[in-house]
């Protein structure tokens, strides 16, 4: 028994030779709700940027997940892509690597401090908690481009992916990864820092922390039921190259927790932050 999968066109409109595929129309829907999430953060004080600072940083987000994605996807991934510098750098056939997209906006995230001169762990606890929308919305147009599907299974619902060559019924653990990464770390995230901020025991880096583990969790979860990258398959122990990442993060995770559990609590608004002159 399987679930037939819908009939959606990766390309959501086609003008002349110009397509706007479902794919980046996530994308850009991630940020528009992730960039409306932090501006309510900026009226709320707990984001100490203004509104021409906050553009400034979404624009360097935007810019450190390309590359990010890109570089990891390339060196880690599908090393073949090396050999030429044009498919090195051609994002828009796909390849991306979300590990590589969290290092790049987390580069992004320390540009930001260092500009503003604020904690980079008030950027990185913000990025965290505006990130989910874009995380569930992103595996959704993996789901509609019918790709990074799950292994084989008998479950009921079960679907067979018209670009799976051996046209098996299969997890779909896109969808999978939608809800955990952004429906369920979403909530996680926003009501630990509720909790933390009622109860007094906020600090900035909380939030990193709670992202990091939980996205690391629910993954390395997920990933039992994603099929791996047919140029790297299984790792030694049947391991995924996600599954070992995700355990990287959440030990970088547990280690940040460690020493932020140290700092003390923080009750009131960071001063508005000011660029840095030069």
């Amino acid at each position: 028994m399987t679930i037939p999968f819908p009939e959606l066109s990766p390309e959501l409109i086609r003008i002349g030779p110009v397509a706007v595929r479902w794919y980046g129309l996530m994308y850009v829907l991630g940020f528009v709700v992730g960039g409306r999430l932090a501006r309510r953060r900026v009226r709320e004080g707990t984001l100490p940027l203004d509104e021409a600072g906050l553009d400034n940083f979404i624009t360097a987000l935007f810019i450190g997940m390309l590359i990010g994605a890109r570089l990891i996807y390339v060196t880690v991934y599908d090393r073949s892509l090396l050999a030429s510098p044009l498919s090195a750098i051609a994002v828009w056939r796909g390849g991306l690597s979300f590990h590589g997209a969290a290092l790049g906006m987390t580069a992004a995230c320390v540009w930001a401090a260092r500009h503003y001169r604020i904690p980079v762990l008030t950027l990185t606890d913000a990025l965290g908690l505006c990130a989910t929308p874009g995380l569930a919305f992103g595996r959704l147009g993996n789901f509609i481009n019918a790709e990074l599907y799950g292994r084989p299974t008998d479950v009921p619902w079960a679907m067979v992916f018209p670009t799976d060559p051996a046209g098996v019924p299969r997890h779909p653990s896109q969808l999978y990864e939608s809800i955990g990464e952004g429906v369920i770390l979403g909530l996680l995230c926003w009501g630990i820092e509720a909790r933390a901020r009622r109860a007094g025991w906020w600090r900035p880096g909380v939030g990193s922390v709670v992202f990091l583990v939980g996205y690391g969790v629910i993954r390395f979860l997920v990933e039992f039921t994603r099929q791996p990258d047919a140029q790297l398959g299984f790792l030694p122990g049947g391991w995924t190259m996600g599954q070992l990442l995700c355990l990287l993060m959440v030990l970088a995770g547990l280690a940040m927790a460690a020493w932020v559990v140290r700092t003390p609590p923080r009750t009131a608004p960071l001063p508005r932050a000011v660029p840095q002159a030069g």
